[in-house]
């Protein structure tokens, strides 16, 4: 009731006064505004939590009506647990995948639309790659023999799966246990077109398992008469020829639309092993695999024994052929590089001439298939690599592997391998170019870089030392004290990356003495530039690109900017002197070539002896050499100075004989007298190590004469039939 003495007193001013602060002070709009507020807030938190423990009552008496007890209980725990176990595995090989799933941005299915013929330096075909346009056959228009007999092999369930055969998978592993090795794969044929699209051979989970997305990828995008008309188009079928339609013409002389079942079963079983079945190279074995594919199509209730018994008894016969060897691992990496080129032009068929030297390759691979037979058992090492380059760029040799064959994988250009202490001239380089000498010396003892402690071969310490000794005793922890206490390694990465290493080199603190993977490429183009004078090796593979009507589409010379310098002269003249010294007085004796020829380079070996390098040069060429395995087993002990030292000399030696020996720069005296050469012409083979003959070239006058009389004979007029009557 309101105080007629007092008309601001009453119930609601009491109430306000109550609120006041402790100063007697009455509260203001805002202050009743925030009181609200603040009630607000309490009341609906209050609220919301309230409802959510009823909604959570609610949900939870809700499912006890699903409640299960006992063994039922059990089989849906486990039911549970597999499905989130299941969906962390696809998450997780979605991720491992991811790099397969880039490739297939790319325009892939123009790959095959280039047809190109390759020749070698001199002009001489050595094979074919991508699609050749003519030879391609429609899958309707294949007979129906091969593509039965292609089915019954590879993928019998082929048109019934989804890219994956489960079935097939399980047979395989059943037949594999029984047998106690593999002798059947689970792979569809969705696969393999798969592995051969995208992927390498390299045997890994992680490979599997994108080939299997890849598979699934293909499976919804192709139809799958289109997969089976790719992977017949795109196989290898051995004999440097790709697709059936290329190996029917190469083994029968005739088109693939006119094989017979006898010659269909014999295409069929060279997808398992071109190599080992090629029958113009062992056509026993080529028959002995027909023979299993018409049991196969008999197995399989695609053809009955009827059927195939003629086939039998009359097996294939093949074109007598002088067997070529194609320089497989080179054209694959020269097909990339004509790919690369591409935008510079519009066609796709096209005639590209090449580095290679055809005695040099042959001299490549001989020289690794050699050394593995002779030595790969006692080394436990089964597979090698080696790049060739003649000082000027130009790449004459490449060795990606054993058997092409057997594995398309190139350990040349897509290998990436630890290369130990081959790795440490990067590092030598920049001390060089940052104002050292050979002769500086500096302290070898043991360091600590963080956590990390690295340690001298047999652990052992000189103290002071100088960098020339230091780098021919492939000394560790030298290149580690200069990059910790005076370089950095950023700059070594950069000086890397500037001397011609395309890997990216990891940001670690043990990169000086070769953790960092790089391929064999990568160091056979860095070494080309201490022969070059410190100028860019200029590494290439293709000289010049023509179209059919003789065109010039690309000239190296014409289309490629001039070397530059990356290493000063005098700093290249210092790393010539010290890796001058390694071959005589290092670590790679077994290095040093005949007939008195000056020889550089750097041994390589990395931990657990799982990898072995020697990447050398003369004045002439520069050569990269790799042994190791592909599942990255330890060999038994072999070092950088052994079998790769081994291997560099017996090709090093052969790409020597007949040519004009060339000065490395910046070292004096490097030429053999003639006291030397005949020294060493009188020589025999040393080492158990047979010597390569190359027959020797023709001199000056003779080559002189010779072109004199191929002009007079160009300039000369045609005979005619009068003219030879007449001299008759």
């Amino acid at each position: 009731m309101q105080d007629p003495d007092n008309p601001e007193k009453g119930p609601e001013k009491e109430a306000d006064k109550r609120t006041g602060d402790a100063a007697g002070r009455r509260p203001t709009k805002s202050r009743h505004i925030l009181l609200r507020i603040d009630s607000w807030i309490d009341s609906t938190v209050w609220n919301a939590g309230f409802r959510a423990a009823e909604i959570w009552e609610d949900t939870t008496i809700f499912f006890r009506r699903f409640r299960v007890r006992g063994w039922k209980r059990m089989v849906f725990e486990l039911a549970g647990e597999g499905l989130t176990l299941g969906a962390a595995g696809a998450v997780l090989m979605l991720v491992l995948a991811q790099p397969a799933f880039e490739a297939t941005k790319e325009d892939w299915r123009n790959r095959g639309d280039f047809a190109v013929t390759f020749t070698d330096r001199y002009g001489n075909v050595i094979g074919h790659r991508g699609v050749i346009h003519q030879n391609s056959v429609p899958i309707d228009e294949l007979p129906d023999s091969l593509i039965k007999s292609v089915l019954a092999t590879e993928d019998r369930r082929f048109f019934d799966h989804f890219g994956i055969d489960a079935i097939g998978l399980f047979r395989a592993m059943v037949t594999n246990a029984q047998a106690g090795e593999v002798v059947q794969g689970g792979s569809t044929l969705t696969q393999q077109l798969a592995k051969n699209l995208f992927l390498s051979n390299e045997r890994s989970i992680d490979r599997k398992i994108t080939e299997a997305f890849l598979a699934l990828w293909l499976e919804a995008n192709l139809s799958k008469k289109e997969i089976l008309s790719t992977y017949l188009d795109r196989a290898y079928m051995g004999g440097g020829t790709f697709g059936a339609a290329a190996a029917a013409q190469f083994y029968f002389g005739k088109n693939i639309t006119d094989v017979n079942l006898a010659e269909s079963a014999m295409l069929a079983g060279l997808f398992k092993a071109p190599a080992k079945y090629a029958p113009h190279v062992n056509l026993p074995a080529a028959r002995a695999r027909a023979n299993e594919v018409l049991t196969n199509l008999v197995q399989s209730g695609l053809m009955t024994e009827g059927q195939v018994i003629a086939a039998r008894r009359n097996p294939a016969t093949v074109v007598d052929r002088n067997e070529v060897e194609s320089p497989d691992f080179f054209l694959d990496w020269a097909f990339d590089e004509v790919q690369r080129l591409s935008p510079r032009f519009h066609q796709h068929s096209l005639i590209v001439r090449t580095t290679i030297d055809m005695g040099i390759q042959q001299a490549a691979e001989d020289s690794v298939e050699t050394s593995l037979r002779e030595y790969g058992e006692a080394y436990h090492a089964k597979q090698g690599a080696m790049v060739m380059i003649e000082n000027g760029g130009a790449v004459r040799a490449m060795v990606g592997g054993r058997d092409y064959g057997e594995s398309q994988f190139n350990r040349a250009t897509k290998a990436l391998r630890q290369p130990g202490s081959s790795f440490k001239v990067y590092t030598y380089a920049l001390a060089m170019e940052s104002g050292m000498t050979p002769q500086t010396t500096i302290v070898d003892a043991p360091i600590s870089w963080g956590n990390w402690s690295p340690h001298n071969y047999a652990n052992r310490y000189v103290g002071r030392i100088t960098l020339e000794t230091a780098i021919a005793q492939s000394i560790n922890t030298v290149p580690v004290r200069l990059a910790k206490e005076k370089l950095g390694i950023q700059p070594i990465r950069a000086m890397a990356k500037n001397l011609g290493v395309e890997t990216p080199i990891r940001d670690d603190v043990t990169i000086p003495i070769g953790t960092s993977e790089v391929t064999v490429l990568d160091q056979a183009t860095a070494y080309a530039t201490f022969p070059a004078g410190g100028y860019q090796s200029r590494r290439h593979g293709i000289t010049q690109i023509l179209d059919y009507e003789g065109d010039v589409l690309y000239d190296f010379d014409r289309d490629e900017p001039a070397p530059k310098r990356v290493l000063s002269e005098q700093a290249d003249t210092y790393m010539n002197q010290m890796l001058s010294r390694v071959p005589y007085v290092g670590t790679a004796r077994k290095a040093a070539l005949d007939n008195g020829i000056l020889t550089a380079g750097k041994t390589g070996t990395t931990q657990a002896y799982r990898d072995a390098w020697f990447v050398g040069f003369t004045g002439n060429y520069t050569c990269a050499v790799w042994f190791g395995n592909d599942d990255y087993t330890s060999t038994n002990n072999m070092t950088g100075g052994s079998l790769p030292a081994m291997t560099f000399k017996r090709a090093m030696d052969y790409a020597h004989q007949g040519v004009t020996l060339r000065p490395i720069p910046g070292v004096e005296n490097p030429l053999p007298s003639e006291k030397d050469l005949a020294k060493t012409a009188a020589a025999k083979p040393q080492d158990g190590l047979p010597q390569l003959i190359r027959p020797r070239m023709l001199s000056v006058q003779s080559t002189n004469i010779l072109k004199k009389l191929g002009e007079k004979l160009k300039a000369a007029a045609p005979l005619t039939p009068q003219k030879v009557a007449s001299a008759e």
